[in-house]
């Protein structure tokens, strides 16, 4: 990788955790990275979405080999534990707050990302650690829970979490921050759906099928 793009791709994940994915120009991580080329950006990743791409890739493969363990851990284990694998969805993804390379941002670049009305990059892919995750996840859940979308509630909650301890700064010790959130996980994963909610479900869906 050419010093200009890491240069580049530094000052973007700087400029995006601190001011979001919308509020910076191209042109703004150009002269942040001291690119001589006013194009430098395009050259490298032609437009905003391979900067964001490129920032994914840059850490995504850690998190998900880290998280594919942990799966492979939980399976040959053979015990439902709604916790481990709260801890699965956790752990991989903690382990950046300690990232001296980018890890921070990347945390509250993430989060910003699943924060979002729509996509700016494509969906996960269908083998990454994720959608492995949420198809072990799926049958500890109450059939509602399911399709009231708990997984992602829970992986959107972890990540903003995430991104909050982040902005906080470095901390000489996570693990109870990571702990807690591993049980916050939990809770949510695991609580019932009340009668309310169901009810109330119920003439959504009747609504819709009208």
């Amino acid at each position: 990788m050419s010093d200009t793009r890491v240069r580049l791709l530094e000052a973007a994940e700087r400029l995006f955790a601190e001011r979001g994915l919308d509020a910076v120009s191209l042109r703004e991580i150009n002269q942040a990275a001291g690119a001589r080329n006013a194009i430098a950006v395009q050259y490298h990743f032609k437009d905003r979405a391979g900067v964001i791409r490129a920032i994914l890739a840059k850490h995504l493969p850690d998190v998900d080999a880290r998280r594919h363990a942990l799966l492979d851990a939980y399976e040959a284990a053979g015990e439902p534990d709604i916790r481990q694998l709260a801890a699965a969805l956790v752990r991989p993804a903690a382990a950046k707050l300690a990232d001296p390379s980018g890890g921070p941002e990347f945390l509250q670049i993430w989060a910003g990302l699943l924060n979002r009305p729509a996509p700016v990059v494509p969906p996960e892919d269908p083998v990454d650690s994720i959608h492995r995750w949420r198809a072990l996840v799926e049958p500890l859940l109450e059939a509602d829970a399911a399709r009231l979308h708990r997984r992602f509630a829970a992986i959107l909650y972890a990540a903003i979490e995430l991104a909050r301890r982040a902005r906080s700064g470095p901390r000489a010790d996570d693990r109870l921050f990571t702990s807690h959130l591993i049980d916050m996980v939990t809770a949510i994963l695991a609580a019932p759906v009340s009668a309310e909610t169901r009810r109330l479900a119920a003439e959504r869906d009747a609504a819709r099928s009208r």
